[in-house]
C-alpha cells in the first residue's frame, strides 16, 4: 500500500455542535476546529467533553434529526462529513466491532457496502491485513482473535475501505499491555503507508506520544466547547502540563493522588473458590462435551475475597478475567469446581451463589460488566440508579438518600434526566458503578471500572472504592490499569492465558 492510494482529508468544525435527542446539555457545541491533510492529532479532554461525539460527527454515525439536533458546520474536504468512505472509524471494545465469523470476511465487509468491485476488494483486504501486522489465515475464525488482534482487525476494516481520515477513539481502553503496543504500532505502519488524516481520542497519552505531531484539549465552558490547547505534545503538554492535569486531561507526570492504605489487612472471608474452573459456554443442551472442554479458559483456581480488601484480577487479553468475574458474581455456573460464599456474606441463603435469586444478589454482591450497555435498562440516569432499590422495596426517602450523593459523587447529577445511552463511554462507566452501589452490597465485582476516565473522574472514583474499602465491603477489580491496583493496594491475582 502506497500513499497515493489514499487522499489525506482535511477537516472542518465551523461554530459546530449537537445535541443529543431529550438532552438539555449540548455535548458539542460552537467548537471551531481545523486540521490540515495528513495531520496526526491526538485529542484529549475531560470525560463528557465532546471528544467523542466530535468523531462519531466526522465518522457520520451520529444519526439524523430523530437523533438529535447540530448546528454549525462540520466538514471533510469541504463537504459535509457523512460522505460515505471518507472515514474509517475504530472504537474502543474489540468485541463490539467484530461482525463476521471469518477474519477475511470480516476486512472484505466494508468495502463490500461501500460497493466497492468485487476483483479489488480481496487484493484491499490482503493490503490491509498486511498494514496493519496481522498475519492470519483469512478463514481464521474472529472468535479465536485476542483483543489486540480483534482491534488490529477493526483497523484492518476501515484500512481497507481507504479512506482519507482514520478515526480512533480510545482504541486501546480495554487492552493488556502487549495489546497496546500492537495497535499502536499497527496505527503508525498504517499511516506512514497512506499518509491519512488521524484523530486519536485517548486518555492513555503515553502511548502515543511518538506517532501524533499535534495535540488538541478540547474542554466545556458557559458558551460553548473550547479549544484549551492546541499545538505540538512538547509545547501542549510539557508548558501547560499542570494547568490540564487541574482540569482533568491526562498528563505525563501528573498522576492523581493515591488513598491511603487500607485500614484492615485480614478482614473476614466472604467468598473463596476452590479448584475452580471457568468457562465461556454453559454445559448443556446442545453444547459436546469436547465443545465445553474447548471452552474452559481456565483451571484450578484457588482465591479468597475478604471484607475491607480488594482483590485485582489481571493478565493478558483472553485469559478469562472477565469470565472469572462472572463466575465469582453468581452470574455464570463453574466449569468445575466451585464457588463457595461464606455465611458473612449468604446470611443463610448457602453457599452457592447461582442459586441465589437476582434480589437476593443485590444485597450481597454487586457486578459492573466490562460493556455498560450491556446493563442500561432505565430511559434515565436516574432512573438507573432507581432499578436496584426499587427491587428491594426501599421507600422513596431510603431510595433518595442513596442516589443524591452517588449522583452528586460521580458526576452524574447535571445528567440525571438524560437518557444513558447518549452518556459518553466515561459517564456510561460511572452510571454502571453507582447502580451497582445504589442497592448497599457486601461485596463488589468490578470489570475495568476506571476505563474512559480523565485523571480527575478515575481519582474521585478510586477515592470512593477506597472508602467502601475501609468500611468493609470486599472488592473484586479485574482491570490492565496498573495504577488502580497500586493505589487500591490490591492483592494480585494473576490469570494466565496463551495470546
Amino acid at each position: 500500500m502506497t500513499p497515493s492510494d489514499t487522499r489525506p482529508a482535511r477537516i472542518d468544525a465551523q461554530h459546530w455542535g449537537w445535541r443529543h435527542a431529550g438532552r438539555a446539555a449540548w455535548a458539542v457545541a460552537g467548537l471551531d476546529l481545523h486540521i490540515e491533510p495528513g495531520e496526526r492529532v491526538l485529542l484529549l479532554g475531560a470525560s463528557g467533553s465532546g471528544k467523542s461525539t466530535l468523531l462519531h460527527g466526522l465518522a457520520g454515525v451520529l444519526g439524523g434529526d430523530e437523533e438529535g439536533e447540530s448546528t454549525g458546520a462540520l466538514l471533510i474536504d469541504g463537504a459535509p462529513a457523512a460522505a460515505r468512505g471518507r472515514a474509517g472509524l475504530v472504537l474502543q471494545d474489540p468485541d463490539s466491532q467484530v461482525i463476521l465469523a471469518r477474519v477475511g470476511d470480516d476486512v472484505a465487509f466494508g468495502c463490500e457496502n461501500l460497493g466497492v468491485p468485487r476483483e479489488q476488494i480481496w487484493p484491499r483486504v490482503h493490503d490491509a491485513l498486511a498494514a496493519v501486522g496481522l498475519e492470519v489465515p483469512l478463514d481464521r475464525p474472529t472468535k479465536a482473535l485476542s483483543g489486540g488482534q480483534k482491534q488490529r482487525l477493526a483497523l484492518a476494516g476501515a484500512v481497507a475501505m481507504r479512506p482519507g481520515l482514520l478515526l480512533l477513539d480510545e482504541p486501546t481502553a480495554n487492552l493488556d499491555p502487549a495489546g497496546v503496543g500492537e495497535v499502536v504500532d499497527a496505527v503508525k505502519s498504517v499511516v506512514d503507508a497512506t499518509g491519512a488524516t488521524l484523530v486519536v481520542v485517548e486518555h492513555r497519552v503515553e502511548a502515543w506520544l511518538g506517532l501524533v505531531d499535534r495535540v488538541i484539549v478540547l474542554g466545556g465552558a458557559e458558551g460553548g466547547t473550547t479549544v484549551m490547547a492546541d499545538g505540538s505534545p512538547e509545547a501542549v503538554l510539557g508548558r501547560m502540563g499542570e494547568r490540564l492535569a487541574a482540569a482533568g486531561v491526562w498528563v505525563p507526570g501528573f498522576g492523581p493522588r493515591h488513598p491511603s492504605a487500607p485500614l484492615v489487612t485480614d478482614g473476614e472471608r466472604l467468598l473463596h473458590a476452590d479448584d475452580l474452573s471457568i468457562a465461556r459456554v454453559r454445559r448443556g443442551r446442545g453444547v459436546s462435551d469436547a465443545a465445553f472442554a474447548a471452552n474452559i479458559v481456565a483451571s484450578d483456581i484457588e482465591l479468597r475475597v475478604r471484607a475491607g480488601s480488594v482483590l485485582a484480577v489481571t493478565g493478558p487479553n483472553g485469559a478469562g478475567k472477565s469470565t472469572l468475574g462472572l463466575t465469582l458474581a453468581g452470574l455464570i455456573p463453574p466449569a468445575a469446581g466451585a464457588v463457595h460464599a461464606d455465611p458473612v456474606l449468604g446470611q443463610g441463603l448457602g453457599a452457592d451463589p447461582m442459586r441465589w435469586k437476582s434480589r437476593e444478589l443485590l444485597t450481597r454482591i454487586g457486578t459492573v460488566f466490562q460493556d455498560p450497555e450491556h446493563q442500561l435498562l432505565a430511559s434515565t440516569v436516574r432512573g438507573e440508579l432507581e432499578i436496584g432499590p426499587r427491587a428491594l422495596g426501599l421507600d422513596e426517602a431510603t431510595m433518595n438518600a442513596r442516589i443524591e450523593p452517588l449522583l452528586e459523587r460521580l458526576r452524574l447529577d447535571r445528567l440525571a434526566r438524560a437518557n444513558p445511552y447518549t452518556l459518553s463511554g466515561g459517564e456510561k462507566r460511572r452510571l454502571t458503578v453507582a447502580a451497582a452501589l445504589a442497592t448497599a452490597p457486601r461485596m463488589l465485582v468490578l470489570d475495568e471500572p476506571t476505563f474512559g476516565q480523565d485523571s480527575r473522574t478515575w481519582a474521585e472514583l478510586v477515592a470512593l472504592l477506597a472508602e467502601l474499602r475501609d468500611e468493609g465491603t470486599g472488592i473484586v477489580v479485574v482491570t490492565h490499569d496498573d495504577d488502580v491496583v497500586r493505589a487500591l493496594h490490591a492483592e494480585r491475582f494473576v490469570l494466565g492465558g496463551a495470546r
